[in-house]
């Protein structure tokens, strides 16, 4: 899945996502912060090990390792926000209060618009724009 889509993407926007990935994995893995943390800087640590690879084929091949890896680990149940496309309060509706009104002419209240602004009607002259 991930190498089929990424083939077509530079080496550094490849690397970019992978750690990106790798702690949003990690963040469904460690529920603890203390946890999510040190695997955080395990994590970096090994990004930045491979930092000052030189040779495109290496960098492929550590990229296209590290992907690898990233999608054994992937958790079963990740963990979504729950405002996003997926997680439990996505797209809810929930049902009004009871002490909202509803105002269909939005603007156009009587309470809403000014006295001064109240302007007798003009009938339109002819010959006039």
């Amino acid at each position: 899945l991930m190498s089929s889509l990424t083939s077509a993407l530079t080496q550094p926007t490849r690397v970019c996502r992978l750690y990106r990935q790798s702690l949003k994995t990690m963040l469904s893995w460690a529920v603890m912060r203390e946890i999510f943390y040190t695997e955080r800087s395990r994590i970096r640590k090994q990004f930045e090990r491979n930092a000052g690879l030189m040779d495109a084929e290496e960098v492929e091949r550590v990229i296209t390792e590290g992907e690898a890896e990233l999608e054994s680990m992937v958790h079963p149940d990740p963990y979504i926000t729950p405002h996003c496309y997926g997680g439990t309060k996505y797209a809810r509706n929930p049902p009004m209060p009871a002490n909202v009104r509803m105002v269909m002419d939005f603007g156009r209240e009587e309470y809403a618009i000014p006295k001064s602004a109240w302007r007798p009607k003009v009938p339109d002259l002819p010959g006039h724009l």
